[in-house]
């Protein structure tokens, strides 16, 4: 069945966006009395059927409702370098949306060779991937943010704060370091890496500065193997 993403659904009545209207009219081709399934992106699955089957404003009522409850007994939120190759970050933003993610801060170090993005576009890269993975909570995309202004932002934070790098400099395993069940922040570089005064910094803030195994990993791998590392010890049983 059809999955289509809808924020707003008032007493049991939905109207798709006008983008979701096209995908699912002009695209699809569905009809008046067809079944679909909705997704709010706030854990709400809903079974719903056609009623308005308009390209633009595409109406729905909602046959029945599935609340998800919450399982995730954590957040996780990776802040990290868009890279140079735009398609590279997508790449990574759709892969770490299917593993699992909660919030995705793009930074501007001083070595980014990006310093403009397209949130808008990225936005609807989330949704779509939200809806193929199955994923009930939409995740949280913020906009660019310099490297110094992130870091001040978590001053007396409740999450655990990591910043991965390649420096030589003594580091942690993430996989050891991090505790299962508890807010996480991981950071990661771009492809030069932060500079050490960069590191410094983090580290001067509270950041733990960790490793994510023996091999030099590219910005959009590092982040997407500290995505995985971090739901997989979520999901081994507690020790």
């Amino acid at each position: 069945m059809h999955i289509f993403y809808c924020a707003h659904i008032i007493d049991n009545k939905a109207q798709l966006s006008p983008e979701e209207s096209k995908h699912c009219i002009r695209v699809l081709r569905l009809g008046k009395g067809e079944k679909v399934q909705l997704i709010d992106g706030r854990g709400g699955w809903y079974n719903a059927v056609i009623t308005i089957p308009d390209v633009k404003q595409c109406g729905l009522d909602i046959i029945n409702a599935i609340n998800h409850n919450r399982t995730r007994s954590f957040t996780l939120h990776l802040a990290i370098a868009p890279t140079k190759n735009i398609d590279r970050f997508e790449w990574f933003v759709e892969k770490v949306v299917e593993i699992g993610i909660d919030v995705i801060t793009p930074l501007i170090c001083q070595r980014s060779e990006r310093r403009t993005l397209k949130t808008d576009r990225l936005q609807k890269l989330i949704i779509s991937t939200m809806k193929q993975a199955m994923v009930p909570y939409l995740p949280t995309l913020h906009e660019l943010v310099e490297f110094d202004r992130f870091i001040s932002s978590f001053q007396g934070s409740s999450y655990n704060h990591f910043i991965a790098h390649c420096e030589d400099n003594e580091k942690k395993k993430l996989l050891e370091e991090a505790a299962p069940h508890t807010n996480v922040v991981v950071m990661i570089g771009p492809e030069g890496d932060f500079t050490p005064g960069e590191i410094d910094l983090a580290v001067a803030q509270g950041f733990i500065p960790v490793t994510l195994g023996p091999n030099r990993l590219r910005t959009e791998t590092a982040g997407i193997v500290a995505c995985h590392t971090l739901n997989l010890l979520n999901e081994l049983p507690k020790r």
